[in-house]
């Protein structure tokens, strides 16, 4: 089992602004939203106006919504499906096409994903309120609740602070799922990370920080509420449906070893067992956490399904038969939430997230995020076969991207995770020594670090000649050594397909994904 591969998830490198806090450089918060054309809207479901209505960020995105309405009069949707790579450049996405047509033995260039087959699609701007290069909190909460705010923060407006509890009171937001369980949908979230991670939180939390995933990372008692309480107590609309990842360990107290693995224990410190407390809502809440309980679950009934299948994250799909009671893969996943939201005739909200390839990037690891990405492609082409484009908008994108590169002058169909080459030889650099196609920026893999290099200083690149490339475990070179590889910050593809679609076209910002579902569901106003 591949339990010693450890990642560690880099926080964004916000950037600190003074004591005055970040000044709201972008817009003048007083410009009126634009008057929108409404398009019809099911039965049962009335256009709200957000507690974060009059907030810049929402003013301009809604204008720029209220725009593309205006000229195309999208229809509307009865459902939205969210797919989020995290980390999913689009590097990430070509080298992911080739090297899933490869594995099928086909010319990997020329391979059609399912993603590619949606529509319309834009390029989306990552960065946050205060960072040029975001992190997941907050590129998350900028598509769930349609604001750009402060890095590592969840669900909270940019008059909250990084860290500060007091300062969530009344700097709250509301999230396109808690707009949709007040309007009678069902909701949803899938991941392969823990659902208390940046992405899936935020359909849920406000918290001044993203770490707060328990209450033991909490210092001090300031009675913030950690993110898997949040999760627990939630009580828009009737809750949640189905929500299944990972994280059992933030759910269970540190006295109480784990299901799967007694060796483990929980994180919790207010001896407060959350899963039970799950259980105890109705006989309807189930709690499932192996493939087993899985398989046999059945997803058409009405009950209401938590499942946690790893103390922490998911395993790498790459690693998913080395786990111990073993797991369900994404789109089987993606496939039970569909089966159990489509039950509601007024509509349903899913957030499906490939979250483990941002994971495997931050190794400097190309193998486990290509396969990670593959993975979270099945799912999409498992809601395209099972949804309407008539009835259900389909989104994909990024919550930002990472630092791989595709370079060198390989031959067609070359392996993507191989040596860059043109015939039987192995192209090679200035230093006459062979290199991967697939390199990272920066990160673990990096040539030589600090001090290190030849009599003159020079760094001595090493020599790939005979390391196997195509392991999983092979780590691709970078040019800055780094404990952990980066974000980067050049925008991501945002592809789209379904009624409001249309909607999605030419440069966009992060935060507008928010009012596409929002106004293609009649959420919004």
């Amino acid at each position: 089992m591949f339990k010693s591969f450890r990642l560690t998830a880099l926080a964004s490198a916000a950037v600190l602004l003074g004591a005055s806090g970040c000044a709201h450089i972008v817009n003048d918060q007083d410009v009126e939203v634009a008057s929108v054309v409404a398009p019809p809207t099911y039965a049962a479901r009335e256009a709200v106006e957000p507690v974060q209505a009059k907030d810049s960020y929402y003013v301009n995105a809604a204008n720029a919504i209220a725009t593309k309405i205006e000229k195309r009069d999208p229809k509307p949707a009865k459902n939205v499906i969210l797919f989020v790579g995290d980390g999913m450049s689009v590097s990430t996405i070509t080298a992911a096409r080739i090297h899933a047509g490869q594995l099928k033995g086909l010319d990997g260039e020329s391979y059609h994903l399912a993603m590619d087959s949606l529509p319309w699609s834009a390029l989306s701007k990552t960065y946050s309120h205060d960072s040029q290069i975001a992190d997941s909190a907050a590129t998350a909460t900028a598509m769930t609740t349609g604001i750009k705010v402060p890095g590592r923060t969840l669900g909270i407006t940019q008059d909250a602070k990084y860290g500060n509890c007091a300062s969530v009171e009344g700097n709250t937001t509301d999230s396109i799922w808690e707009l949709a369980e007040e309007q009678g949908l069902s909701t949803g979230v899938v991941t392969t990370t823990s659902i208390t991670h940046a992405t899936p939180a935020s359909t849920y939390a406000k918290s001044a920080s993203r770490n707060w995933e328990d209450d033991s990372e909490i210092e001090g008692d300031e009675g913030c509420a950690d993110i898997a309480r949040q999760f627990i107590e939630w009580d828009h609309g009737d809750g949640f449906e189905v929500v299944m990842g990972g994280g059992r360990r933030r759910m269970t107290p540190v006295t109480e070893a784990d299901l799967e693995y007694p060796d483990q224990q929980g994180r919790r410190t207010d001896g407060r067992n959350l899963i039970n407390e799950w259980t105890a809502k109705s006989d309807q809440h189930v709690f499932i956490y192996d493939q087993a309980g899985f398989d046999a679950q059945d997803f058409s009934s009405s009950q209401r399904v938590l499942g946690l299948f790893e103390p922490s994250h998911m395993q790498f799909e790459l690693d998913r038969s080395e786990g111990g009671a073993g797991e369900p893969h994404l789109a089987q996943m993606t496939e039970a939430a569909i089966t159990r939201l489509s039950q509601n005739e007024d509509g349903f909200v899913l957030m499906v997230e490939g979250g483990r390839i941002d994971h495997a990037h931050h190794a400097g690891n190309a193998a486990r995020a290509l396969a990670e990405a593959v993975a979270l492609d099945e799912a999409i082409a498992k809601a395209l076969e099972m949804t309407s484009d008539e009835e259900t908008l389909i989104l994909v994108t990024a919550d930002h991207a990472h630092t791989l590169t595709i370079s060198g002058y390989s031959q067609r169909n070359n392996p993507i995770l191989g040596l860059s080459s043109y015939g039987f030889t192995p192209n090679k650099a200035a230093d006459g020594k062979p290199y991967t196609t697939l390199s990272y920026a920066n990160g673990p893999g990096a040539m030589c670090g600090e001090g290190e290099g030849d009599a003159d200083g020079l760094c001595q690149r090493g020599d790939l000649t005979n390391r196997d490339t195509l392991d999983k475990d092979f780590l691709q070179q970078s040019a800055i050594p780094m404990s952990s590889e980066t974000h980067a910050g050049e925008d991501v593809a945002l592809l789209a397909s379904g009624p409001g679609a249309n909607l999605v076209s030419g440069v966009m910002e992060e935060n507008e994904i928010f009012h596409v579902i929002g106004q293609s569901l009649g959420l919004i106003k």
